[in-house]
């Protein structure tokens, strides 16, 4: 337990004295409000457009913070300088969110993206348990309702492809899904998740997870059927990964061991496959016959895939208490700490080549915000200090009732 008590302290101190600090003094628009999220290695900015989905995730960052860890006013302040810019800009005359926006709130890109959506849900969800506010309990559920109503059509008139030559379903969507129906029980009722969930975990792991292959696809057909094309073969290790730590949230919050186990197992697997057994690290993107990838970024190693699997494993050993486990969360730290974290100037690099060298020397874009990292190192903070606890009250129990 010594060990687990190390990254937790770690994980705890790297995520208060370092990410936070980062996100709190460098990116706060405070003329124009919401975020800015291009910053350069130092945290200067580079660039002013805000792109909708990063201003959600850092709501919710802030106010997950304030919910969780401290009620610090400057925490709900910043959760509230988003929350108030996007109530105001974020939303076409339907009320979808944009993709992207002038620093001032003019529309720049439209909402062809629902992820938009998504995180804006999560944002005010989140917020509302601070604020109390109709409006942002409002936003959050009539969100949630249009996202659940477009679900089967999300991009709608956006959509590329002919319709009925190769229909494909993709795995972002549902897995997303799952984790928003967790972060909106509190607003939609006790019986939301059992009686909403069950057909999403079918979806993710009876569907997109094809016993073929032992592995989940990105893309299937409506029917859960493999398409033996580029986008049928196509792996994406960090989706898969990401999604089993929220199948295992959700068999915890049901009581499900074997479903947990199951997700524990898939996330093994799929980390087996995806690692990069001579330079290390986890692949981007990977062909599940090993053919030739399109992406020419598929041999990249990203942040956000290397923090959700420390999420995945340091869960799946928490909860199953599988050691290996335990024995893969500490190859996969060792790796992404000596090679994302920027001891110098604070925050983690996003994108390595295959060596593991630093490709983009900025700490947020168009892509990467506030979010992944502040959001793993929280969650395995607290998971290993829960075991920790538990092990140290098991062990008083055993003392007094020796002393008795």
């Amino acid at each position: 337990m010594e060990q687990l008590s190390v990254y937790s302290e770690l994980y705890k101190k790297e995520l208060l004295e370092s990410i936070v600090p980062f996100w709190l003094k460098n990116s706060p628009d405070r003329v124009n409000g919401g975020y800015f999220t291009c910053l350069d290695t130092q945290g200067n900015v580079y660039d002013t457009d805000k792109f909708v989905w990063l201003q959600g995730r850092q709501i919710w960052c802030f106010s997950m913070l304030y919910n969780k860890v401290e009620k610090k006013q400057e925490w709900l302040d910043m959760a509230l300088l988003g929350a108030d810019f996007l109530e105001k800009y974020g939303r076409d005359q339907n009320g979808q969110f944009y993709f992207s926006l002038t620093k001032e709130g003019l529309p720049l890109v439209q909402p062809y993206n629902i992820f938009s959506d998504c995180f804006a849900v999560m944002a005010f969800s989140e917020l509302f348990k601070i604020t109390g506010l109709q409006k942002h309990k409002d936003i959050a559920i009539q969100t949630f309702s249009a996202i659940n109503a477009r679900k089967n059509n999300w991009k709608g008139q956006y959509e590329k492809t002919i319709s009925g030559t190769r229909p494909m379903k993709n795995f972002a969507l549902p897995m997303i899904l799952v984790n928003l129906s967790y972060e909106m029980e509190h607003l939609l009722g006790d019986d939301f998740i059992t009686s909403t969930v069950p057909s999403l975990l079918n979806e993710l792991l009876e569907e997109f997870y094809q016993p073929e292959f032992g592995l989940i696809l990105e893309n299937i057909s409506p029917d859960g059927k493999f398409v033996d094309s580029f986008e049928g073969r196509l792996l994406n290790p960090g989706h898969a990964i990401e999604a089993m730590w929220f199948v295992m949230d959700i068999g915890k919050r049901l009581g499900n061991q074997e479903l947990i186990e199951k997700a524990t197992k898939i996330m093994l697997d799929t980390l087996n496959y995806g690692w990069d057994t001579k330079h290390g690290g986890i692949f981007y993107f990977m062909d599940v016959k090993r053919k030739p990838v399109q992406q020419l970024e598929a041999d990249q190693k990203l942040w956000w895939v290397h923090v959700e699997a420390l999420v995945a494993l340091a869960k799946g050993y928490a909860y199953t208490g599988n050691t290996a486990c335990l024995d893969a969360f500490n190859q996969v730290h060792d790796y992404t700490w000596k090679h994302f974290r920027d001891v110098e100037n604070g925050e983690w690099f996003g994108y390595l080549n295959r060596e593991g060298k630093v490709l983009q020397q900025m700490k947020g874009g168009k892509w990467k915000g506030c979010f992944h990292i502040p959001r793993a190192l929280f969650q395995i903070w607290q998971t290993f200090s829960t075991i920790t606890n538990e092990s140290q009250n098991i062990a008083s129990l055993e003392i007094n009732a020796n002393i008795k």
